[in-house]
């Protein structure tokens, strides 16, 4: 779905007025200024003036508590519910701040991101009461021709103005028992009212408390909204927090053994992209005339039935790209720090957004980059699910739903210089392609989100804290061991009944490096992937689209292995069934030839337990076509119906999500 060039927008009204006259958006241009002048101006609003919160601080921490004789558990109670949010966005006219409504998850107050949750390896378990306060109202449009919760069979009377918001929570890279791990279709309404279909099968029922195994590495793990169809529309109205795990290694203390920066010295930053109205809402585009309509809809040739779309919408769009950053819900905020190490834990919480992650030295009070340093370099000392093979790099692929664990020295920097963490990635579907070699024309005019936040080198060090860093002490990441059996599995790129874009997951047949043959599906096409208990596993992701995915696995976390680059032919297209019998399409791959092994970057770090893995494309315009193929190792030690999918959350919403199941299918 690789984009020609970015058509909109930097929330100008005239850039969009000009565009829709150019461009033959069947609106007229009146509709265009109207949707482009309701937005914020990013040009117009302030960069590096809010404090960056660090979700870490004590003060954002759940605080143990035992409860109920349960002296050996870990016991919270967190609503998701609507609330108030200062982002830091200000009325340009005015300078007035204003308030965002938001969701989020909190004990008593929502807030966005939800508070961290910190627990240690001891073998204990964490139990949480997610409950479900969000209402009968989305904050967001809501597409109902998706294949989401109240589109299952059964649930077609159900809406969300008479039986309220579903919902469901993940721990992302947790090791959970199948119904607490935040399956999509174990969603449930607000209050509880309706519940998904999936309870059924659960022994004792439905509970909105769920149970979280800690016997696992230490790690930095997220937990976040998954309801079925509705993932992006969640996270992005803020449903989202840290889950952080300490060991005898990673103590999250000064005397840790390795010499980790540990707090004030070590801070959590989830970085999100987002759209804003000029009043201060959350904006999220579905209807004509709104940025990149026209790119996944009209240009595209897309046919939304007047009945099912009144007026063009609401509809999914194939991707999305913020113009406004956020971390930790402020809008590119700054931190005064030491000249030392500190420890970063990052999160890219974007729905669609790859960056590439650079440190940059300015000149006190900068917000620009016209006078930036050269990328300072800096430790990746750790990933998704704990710490790796420690790697000194200046540049930083990081993908939705990532999170890496760096280090950087202050230190290189003379007191009172601004450093910039800068994104060096496009507005647009990420190819592989960074830095330099970024076409322009994919990029926001007036862009901004090339910056991210900014560490402003002023404060006085504290010599009492030893600054005891040396990454030679933490070792190295020894994979995944065992004997493991081969699957393999693929990603392409169709359309739905509508002709719509279209993500789907499939399989790769046995056949292969000649006559293989390559088979896409939906959610709803019987179970593919089902390895037994205890069972590991070498997948090979084969890549047949245009753009990157960034592909998860639940329960486990994995070794990445090597990659592989490889031909195919396309023949023609093959129906593709939906959820509702309608039918789509998608290329019809067989053919498929393996090429020499291919190596990435340095910035594309690896080296490190993870429950994500990047599967970069080949030339599927090519003659002939090409793609790669990474291989990923994981173990399945438990038994029960998960998920796999893209953590592009709106392609997950769009069918590119399938079942993972472990054992046998009962069911």
């Amino acid at each position: 779905m690789a984009l020609s060039r970015r058509q909109f927008l930097g929330g100008s009204a005239a850039a969009l007025a000009a565009y829709a006259l150019r461009s033959g958006v069947h609106l007229d241009a009146a509709a265009a200024v109207e949707a482009g002048a309701r937005l914020s101006d990013p040009a117009r609003q302030p960069m590096f003036v809010e404090r960056a919160p660090n979700a870490l601080d004590p003060s954002f921490v759940l605080q143990d508590f035992v409860e109920n004789g349960w002296d050996s558990w870990r016991n919270y109670r967190l609503k998701a519910a609507p609330a108030l949010h200062k982002t830091g966005l200000i009325d340009p006219a005015t300078g007035t701040k204003l308030t965002t409504p938001i969701w989020g998850y909190g004990v008593h107050e929502p807030s966005w991101p939800g508070p961290t949750i910190q627990v240690r390896r001891d073998g204990g378990v964490t139990r949480v009461q997610w409950k479900n306060r969000l209402g009968k109202q989305h904050l967001l449009p809501v597409d109902e021709n998706l294949h989401w919760c109240y589109a299952l069979h059964g649930y077609h009377d159900r809406t969300i103005e008479r039986d309220g918001v579903p919902m469901i929570t993940h721990l992302h890279g947790g090791k959970s028992d199948y119904q607490f791990d935040g399956n999509p279709e174990f969603f449930y309404s607000h209050r509880n009212k309706v519940v998904g279909p999936q309870w059924a099968g659960v022994d004792g029922g439905f509970t909105d408390t769920f149970e979280y195994d800690n016997d696992v590495a230490a790690g930095s793990l997220w937990y976040h909204d998954h309801a079925l169809g509705i993932t992006r529309l969640n996270v992005y109205a803020g449903l989202a927090g840290f889950y952080f795990v300490r060991d005898d290694i990673d103590t999250g203390g000064h005397d840790n053994p390795v010499g980790l920066p540990a707090f004030p010295y070590e801070m959590a930053y989830c970085i999100q992209d987002r759209m804003f109205t000029k009043t201060g809402e959350l904006f999220f585009p579905s209807f004509p005339g709104e940025p990149f309509y026209d790119d996944f809809i009209t240009g595209e040739g897309a046919d939304l039935p007047e009945d099912l779309f009144p007026n063009g919408g609401p509809t999914a769009l194939a991707e999305f790209f913020g113009d406004h950053i956020v971390v930790n819900g402020k809008l590119w905020p700054r931190k005064n720090v030491e000249r030392r190490h500190y420890r970063l834990r990052l999160l890219n919480g974007c729905d669609s957004r790859f960056m590439v992650l650079q440190f940059v030295a300015v000149a006190r009070g900068a917000t620009d980059l016209d006078s930036a340093s050269a990328p300072l370099p800096f430790w990746v000392v750790g990933s998704d699910q704990g710490l790796g093979t420690p790697r000194q790099v200046e540049s930083l692929v990081f993908e939705p739903g990532g999170r890496y664990d760096v280090v950087i020295d202050f230190s290189q920097v003379p007191k009172g210089t601004r450093v910039i963490m800068k994104n060096a990635g496009g507005d647009a579907p990420f190819g592989g392609a960074f830095g330099d070699a970024l076409d322009v024309d994919d990029l926001f005019p007036d862009r901004r989100t090339d910056r991210v936040m900014a560490f402003d080198v002023v404060k006085r060090t504290n010599t009492s804290v030893p600054d005891r860093f040396d990454p030679t002490a933490i070792g190295g990441y020894g994979g995944v061991r065992g004997i493991a059996k081969r699957r393999r599995v693929a990603l392409f790129e169709g359309k739905d009944e509508f002709g719509r874009l279209q993500p789907l997951l499939g399989t790769v047949d046995d056949n292969l490096w000649g006559r293989g043959v390559a088979t896409p599906f939906t959610w709803s096409h019987p179970t593919t992937e089902n390895p037994a208990v205890g069972d590991t596993e070498i997948w090979e992701i084969y890549n047949f689209t245009a753009d990157a995915h960034p592909v998860h696995l639940h329960q486990v976390n994995f070794e990445v292995l090597d990659r592989r680059d490889f031909e195919y032919e396309v023949t023609g297209m093959v129906d593709v069934v939906q959820h509702n019998g309608a039918v789509g399409k998608s290329p019809e791959v067989s053919n498929i030839r393996k090429l020499p092994r291919t190596q990435v970057g340095p910035e594309y770090y690896e080296a490190a337990p993870k429950d994500m893995v990047t599967a970069l494309p080949g030339d599927p315009d090519g003659s002939p076509r090409t793609g790669q193929m990474v291989r990923v190792k994981a173990k399945f030690e438990k038994p029960g119906r998960y998920v796999w999918h893209c953590h592009i959350l709106s392609h997950e919403d769009h069918e590119m999500m399938r079942v993972l199941h472990v054992g046998p299918l009962d069911r």
